[in-house]
C-alpha cells in the first residue's frame, strides 16, 4: 500500500500538473467498491468545477474544488482519493490507451485525462462537503501529521501505550501516513528494536525516533517514494527510495552497517525488519 511519501509523490504531482483545470466531465466504472459516494452524485458534483488545489491529507489525496454556486452545489467541495493497495492517479492525454482496470476518467479543461486505475479495488473515492456554517471543515485524517508534529507532542502519543512501538507506528489513529515500509526503516535508523513496548520507551528514544522518522520521510520525498510493488507517480514513473532502504524486505542479507544478517518477524499482522546487532 502507498504510504506517506508515495501519496505525497502523486500529490504534489498531481497538483503541478492540473492546478487551475476545470473538470469538463466524469466517467465513473461499474464497479462499486472504489465509491464512498454513489456514482451518479458523485460526477454531478465534481462536473464543471474548478481544482483549486492537490494535496495530501494522511494516506488520502485531497482535490480542492470550487465552483460556481448553484441551487444544487453551493458549498465547497473535496474530491478524496485514496489508492489503497494498488491505486494509482495518471494524468494522461486523451488518446492515450486507457489502462485495464481504470475506475474513474476526468476529462480536463486541458483536453487532458485524470485517470484513477486501480487492479484490486482497494481504493475508495469520496466526497467532502465544507459546510459554510463551519459545522463541517475541510477533510482531516484520523491522526496527526508526522511530519510537523512537535516531539513533545510526538513522546505524549506512545505514553502508556502496551503495545510493540511497530504496532504503535501503525496505529494510523495515532499518526497517519506512516506504513510497514517507513516503520521499518526509522526504527532502525533510531536503534530502536521494533518489538519494544512503546510505554516504556525512554524520551530520550523517542526524540531519535522522531527524528528519524521525518528524515526518512522526507528523504522519501525527495526520491520519489518506494517502488516495491505497484506504486508509481503521476506521469507513471517509479520512486527511488527502494534503494535506500536497510532494513525492509532484506531478510537475511547483511545489516549495512555491522554485518549481522536481518532478521524478519511477523508483528501486528505485518512482516517486520530488523536488525539484531544495531537495534536493542
Amino acid at each position: 500500500m502507498p504510504e506517506l511519501p508515495e501519496v505525497e509523490t502523486v500529490a504534489s504531482g498531481v497538483n503541478d500538473r492540473i492546478r487551475g483545470e476545470r473538470i469538463q466531465s466524469v466517467w465513473l466504472s461499474r464497479y462499486k467498491e472504489p465509491f464512498k459516494t454513489p456514482p451518479r452524485p458523485m460526477a454531478e458534483a465534481v462536473t464543471g468545477a474548478r481544482i483549486d488545489r492537490v494535496h495530501r491529507v494522511g494516506k488520502h489525496i485531497v482535490f480542492d474544488l470550487s465552483q460556481e454556486k448553484s441551487p444544487r452545489h453551493n458549498s465547497p467541495l473535496q474530491w478524496i482519493v485514496h489508492l489503497g493497495m494498488t491505486g494509482r492517479l495518471l494524468v494522461s492525454a486523451a488518446d492515450v490507451p486507457i489502462p485495464p482496470h481504470t475506475h474513474a476518467i476526468l476529462s480536463l479543461s486541458s483536453g487532458r485525462e485524470l485517470r484513477f486505475v486501480d487492479p484490486r479495488r482497494f481504493g475508495r473515492l469520496a466526497l467532502h462537503t465544507i459546510d459554510d456554517s463551519g459545522s463541517a471543515g475541510s477533510f482531516r485524517g484520523p491522526g496527526r501529521e508526522p511530519l510537523t508534529i512537535p516531539p513533545a507532542d510526538f513522546a505524549a502519543l506512545f505514553r502508556h501505550r502496551k503495545l510493540p512501538i511497530k504496532a504503535a507506528l501503525l496505529n494510523q489513529k495515532l499518526l497517519h501516513g506512516v506504513g510497514n515500509i517507513y516503520a521499518d526503516e526509522s526504527l532502525f535508523h533510531a536503534g530502536i528494536r521494533p518489538t519494544r513496548m512503546a510505554g516504556r520507551l525512554t524520551r530520550a528514544r523517542l526524540d531519535r525516533l522522531h527524528a528519524a522518522l521525518q528524515t526518512i520521510l522526507r528523504k522519501a520525498i525527495e526520491l520519489g517514494g518506494s517502488s516495491v510493488s505497484d506504486y508509481v507517480d503521476a506521469d507513471g514513473v517509479a520512486g527511488f527510495f527502494q534503494l535506500e532502504h536497510r532494513v525492509y524486505l532484506r531478510t537475511g542479507q547483511p545489516c549495512l552497517v555491522c554485518g549481522t544478517p536481518i532478521r524478519r518477524i511477523l508483528l501486528a499482522g505485518r512482516g517486520t525488519h530488523y536488525c539484531p546487532h544495531c537495534q536493542t
